[in-house]
């Protein structure tokens, strides 16, 4: 029986070592960490490399199931792929030991309210959302496309919009958009053959 550990955090900013030490603690051969949000299962690299890896007789351990999934689907998915393979689901801070039946329930239980938990953090960020629109300080997403440059590269280097986007690496449609937020439309001071460049 091997015993491997999952380690991690949501943002680049945070750190993981208290939960490497703490899955060194619980003797895990093996420690895989990353920095990925919790809300999607998508993107968590390191979790498919151990669900891919782990034999039956193996475990894995986190530190807390809200590490491991936010959602009871995604946790129910994991816990069923791990059972398919004969492998055991523990935590180090909570009673969690999918080899038990009490493990189990108690796992249950975390998984609904970790998927409440997350649910109401989405219900908040709307309202602040909502609130400060309504006082108009809201200001959204940076934009992630240089509007100037666009049209810098429209005006002083006469460039068309299919050239443009290639130059920025940027959907045609965006440029054709920015253009026309700007001029009014898109042949202004460019000249109609400029997509040719």
């Amino acid at each position: 029986m091997s015993v491997y550990g999952y380690a991690r955090v949501s943002t680049l900013e945070q750190d993981l070592s208290i939960q490497r030490a703490a899955l060194k603690v619980a003797g895990c051969e093996v420690i895989r960490a990353e920095k990925a949000s919790g809300t999607r299962r998508d993107g968590h690299t390191e979790l498919q490399v151990l669900l891919d890896f782990l034999r039956d007789g193996d475990a894995l351990i986190v530190t807390r199931i809200d590490r491991l999934a936010r959602s009871l689907k995604d946790l129910k998915d994991i816990v069923h792929e791990l059972k398919a393979k004969g492998a055991a689901l523990k935590a180090t801070e909570q009673l969690v030991d999918t080899g038990t039946a009490a493990g189990k329930a108690f796992l249950d239980m975390l998984g609904v309210f970790a998927e409440f938990e997350t649910n109401l953090r989405r219900e908040r960020q709307l309202e602040g959302i909502n609130a400060a629109k309504a006082r108009g300080v809201y200001k959204g997403r940076k934009p992630s496309i240089d509007a100037a440059e666009v049209i810098r590269l429209r005006r002083e280097e006469k460039l068309g919009p299919a050239a443009i986007a290639r130059r920025l690496g940027i959907g045609r449609a965006s440029v054709y958009r920015l253009l026309g937020k700007h001029n009014g439309n898109v042949s202004a001071n460019g000249g109609g053959n400029a997509d040719q460049a």
